[in-house]
């Protein structure tokens, strides 16, 4: 894990020798060999940390290495920030003087004091005192004789497949019998002897598969049909009752942020439910505390107790005795038959028969190794997916790591630990660190991206932004079946990270990184809390803010909760690269933003997470001081006035949720324009300090959003936008022709639009949405961007569109296209939307009929909801539209 932190040093001394810092000569010829030292280390920490499983001593060394690192870190990092605060002073000072020369007067921002020379001499004696330090271990290394190995041919980076590994819940081998008889006890009857509602536990070790069997029986049809309502909640540790009686809340649709209080929440379960067939899984239980569960107990008691199933997974006997289980399941491990079938699915699936036949021997010898765990026969296939020849193979069989299984609980470890140490050093830091979260965490992708970006876990590689390169670090992981995904959040794909292997995460990370949920003890000890490089607040917490900058000076990450304030001192965390305040409602009241003018000195700051000003959607003002964080590259919260500050953050890629408010003084989007970095921005049109839903249109509002719009300069390297609120009845042409690398379209809440521009011509423009533009009628030629002076050309329209929505037009009636003025001759002309993947129409209630273009295109997916007369004609055969339809795979019609 320590490789990448390695890597980094060496880079930043590489950087520090080149720097326009003049370094005595005594000083480079120190970073010159330290440098040179951390080469060797890095050739032989391989070895090093395969060695530490079984040898204390070499641990301890391993330790005390990564140990010193993180401090000379540090200190390089002392030096940029010196670095790059004297390059905005320098940028200050011309603003100052060109404003001077044009004679215009306006306050600057106060000056930062320039790091004197006894700074960088106090930075350059820390080097050479570490220098020291690091000579010791540098010299013990020599004693333990590792083998020598070039630390590049560990970076194997295996790029995304077209396909994704992964063993479907259908194709999940040898749990039929298992699963029928759960069905079969979820839809008997109870007895009246027995408790109700009844209870049925699925026990057994971890990675013998008692979520997935809980799965298949949960999305069983039958299972579906019989119950009135269905919720799914997972417990995990530390048992926190609030939090568990909260998530049934949300899962059964009830509840608001006000009910926060126990005794709330078990009355809102009790309504919910209320004479209702439930169907309640607690996944992953592990209190055996009867009292903890007794409020549960009695609430749950208000449901159609005799036809009603409470579902447990559990590790322990004990659990299912206190929950009081009517039925228990006992699960067992996979025969070799089938933990066989479930790791070939995996490992060979992009391998040829020929192949296939030379490795199937080692194959089978290796699945036995998985001793009947299906997460180990997935991490084992996710592992042999990508190694080719029999002698890699062969590697695997004889690793030393197998001598391990009698130390675990029944040999998973092996498995796991193979996998990662298989993984570049840079992976292996990105995966480890995702133990900071809780288990049962669902993971925000580009939040964890973020994070991994701000501890420098995350390498470029040639022309790909250090963004693109995170996301691939995620989907080389989901590869290799650390992360798994869910689908709990309204159909869309999201990941959680099996218990099993948080556990493993959790022995292999380091305390630099914590995560305080209910439960767990903070602050940590001072020794521990000063060399913290991660603080998330899972959760609320009556942390004293005055006393943060003091115990985590070290911090790169941290994230707050709710009711927490910023401290004024926060500018003092030099460190600091990402910082989350999303949910505090402490930091945002009436209009105000109230971070601190300190904010400012956290230059080197990445990612910042702002939230929403309280009560209701007021416009965020921001500090000035704002304008000096010019290494930030995500700026993101609801209702950010535009001001002179953001257009000097040259360096954003994210831009989220900002407004053209006119009540606030110089406040215009015409500062997007310097941007040029930028590829996702969030527009609102929305004046004043109201939501939008009490603001009546009028000459004046309209025209003042045709004439910003139309004015609008926006970075052409723009991939995502959203328009919220628009008021205008056209749209500028211009703005959007003039955005060829546009990928993703969001026009929400313009409702006075009367006609769409041409987003057909919009290159490569792959998802476009469009909601609740309640004045438009028809959708026709122009919205395709067919113009009659190119009909005898070939073109195409939408060429790379892949997913279209449309959602509340109340007044849509006419939807067409596909031919021009010339007529039917012209057709084989234009081709339209030949990528097309998924159309999805909702709640347009007067649309008429679909366009005839619609069978010439790839669709796979048709989902139409609330649009009565479309459904008529979408009846197959005798629906007028059905003939544009019926070469797609997949349609879904809902009912009202």
């Amino acid at each position: 894990m320590a490789g990448a932190l390695l890597s980094a040093i060496v880079e930043r001394l590489g950087s520090l020798i080149s720097s326009e810092f003049k370094l005595t000569v005594t000083v480079e010829d120190e970073v010159q060999k330290l440098q040179t030292k951390f080469r060797t280390i890095q050739a032989v920490l391989n070895d090093a940390e395969k060695r530490q499983l079984k040898d204390e001593a070499v641990k301890l060394w391993v330790d005390r290495l990564e140990g010193v690192s993180y401090e000379i870190d540090d200190v390089l990092d002392e030096w940029n920030t010196a670095m790059i605060k004297e390059e905005i002073e320098k940028q200050q000072k011309d603003e100052e003087k060109a404003e001077t020369s044009t004679t215009k007067k306006r306050k600057v921002l106060p000056l930062i004091s320039v790091p004197k020379l006894f700074q960088h001499r106090d930075i350059a004696h820390k080097i050479k005192a570490l220098h020291e330090k690091f000579d010791e271990i540098y010299e013990e290394s020599r004693m333990y004789k590792f083998v020598l190995r070039d630390p590049k041919l560990n970076e194997k980076f295996v790029e995304r497949p077209k396909t994704i590994p992964g063993v479907d819940l259908s194709d999940f081998f040898g749990r039929d019998e298992v699963k029928n008889d759960l069905v079969s006890m979820l839809l008997g009857e109870g007895t009246e002897k027995g408790k109700h509602p009844h209870v049925i536990s699925l026990v057994g070790m971890g990675g013998i598969g008692k979520t997935t069997v809980a799965q298949l029986a949960y999305n069983d049809q039958k299972v579906q049909a019989h119950f009135d309502i269905r919720a799914w909640v997972c417990v995990s540790e530390p048992f926190d009752q609030c939090r568990v009686a909260k998530a049934i809340v949300e899962a059964l649709g009830g509840g608001g942020p006000t009910i926060t209080e126990l005794p709330s929440l078990m009355e809102e379960i009790c309504r919910l439910i209320g004479g209702k067939k439930l169907f309640l899984v607690f996944d992953d239980v592990w209190t055996e505390d009867d009292a903890m569960w007794k409020p549960f107990r009695d609430s749950l008691k208000n449901c159609a107790s005799q036809s009603s199933r409470i579902l447990v997974t559990t590790r322990k006997d004990k659990v299912a005795k206190t929950m009081e289980s009517a039925n228990t399941i006992k699960l067992e491990e996979l025969s070799d038959g089938n933990c066989w079938l479930v790791f070939s699915k995996i490992a060979f699936l992009d391998k040829g028969h020929q192949q296939r036949e030379q490795l199937e021997d080692l194959g089978r010898q290796i699945s036995k190794k998985c001793r009947g765990l299906p997460l180990a026969a997935k991490t084992l296939g996710s592992l042999m997916r990508f190694k080719e020849s029999r002698k890699e193979w062969s590697d695997v069989l004889e690793n030393d790591s197998w001598k391990l299984e009698e130390d675990v609980e029944r040999g998973l470890f092996a498995p796991l630990l193979l996998s990662y140490y298989d993984l570049s050093s840079p992976l292996k830091q990105c995966f480890s660190y995702c133990a900071v979260f809780p288990k049962d965490h669902v993971f925000d992708v580009d939040e964890l991206a973020n994070m991994w970006t701000a501890h420098g876990f995350v390498e470029s590689k040639g022309n790909k932004e250090v963004e693109i390169m995170a996301r691939e670090y995620f989907d080389n992981l989901v590869i290799r079946s650390f992360f798994q995904e869910c689908r709990e959040y309204g159909g869309f794909t999201s990941y959680k990270m099996h218990d099993r292997v948080h556990d493993f995460a959790q022995s292999i990370t380091k305390a630099r990184h914590l995560g305080y949920s209910t439960g767990s003890q903070f602050p940590p000890s001072t020794g521990s809390s000063k060399n913290l490089r991660t603080l998330i607040f899972c959760s609320r917490s009556d942390y004293i803010m005055s006393n943060l900058v003091q115990n985590f000076s070290r911090l790169r990450v941290l994230t707050l909760s709710f009711k927490m304030k910023l401290p004024d001192t926060i500018g003092n965390l030099i460190h600091l690269r990402y910082l989350d305040v999303h949910f505090c409602e402490e930091a945002f009241s009436f209009g105000k933003c109230v971070l601190p003018e300190t904010i400012g000195d956290l230059c080197n700051l990445q990612f910042l997470r702002l939230g929403q000003a309280w009560p209701g959607l007021w416009p965020i003002i921001l500090p000035r001081g704002i304008g000096k964080l010019i290494n930030l590259r995500l700026l993101t919260g609801d209702y950010l006035v535009i001001s002179r500050e953001i257009g000097r953050l040259t360096s954003l890629k994210t831009l989220g949720s900002v407004i053209n408010d006119e009540d606030c003084k110089g406040c215009k989007f015409e500062e997007l324009k310097n941007l040029i970095h930028l590829r996702y921005l969030n527009l609102y049109f929305n004046e004043g300090a109201l939501p939008m839903s009490t603001i009546a249109p009028n000459d004046r509002r309209i025209e003042s959003n045709v004439l910003i719009l139309n004015a609008l300069e926006l970075p052409q390297d723009l991939e995502k936008l959203d328009i919220w609120n628009y008021l205008g009845t056209t749209m500028s042409p211009r703005l959007l022709a003039s955005l060829t690398n546009l990928k993703e379209l969001y026009l929400l809440s313009a409702i006075e639009l009367m006609s769409l521009p041409p987003l057909g011509k919009i290159p490569r423009l792959e998802s476009l949405f469009i909601s609740s533009a309640g004045s438009l009628k028809k959708v026709g030629v122009e919205f395709l961007g067919i113009e009659s002076e190119n009909k005898k050309e070939d073109i195409k329209i939408f060429p790379n569109l892949k997913y279209l929505e449309f959602n509340y037009l109340d007044q849509w009636e006419e939807w067409i296209g596909g031919t021009r003025e010339g007529g039917k001759e012209d057709e084989d002309c234009i081709t339209i939307m030949p990528r097309l993947q998924k159309l999805t129409i909702r709640n347009c209630g007067m649309l008429k009929s679909l366009p005839d273009f619609l069978r010439t295109t790839p669709l796979q997916e048709l989902e139409i909801e609330g649009c009565p007369i479309i459904q008529k004609r979408c009846r197959r055969e005798t629906g007028e539209d059905w003939r544009n339809i019926s070469h797609i795979p997949i349609i879904k019609i809902w009912r009202w």
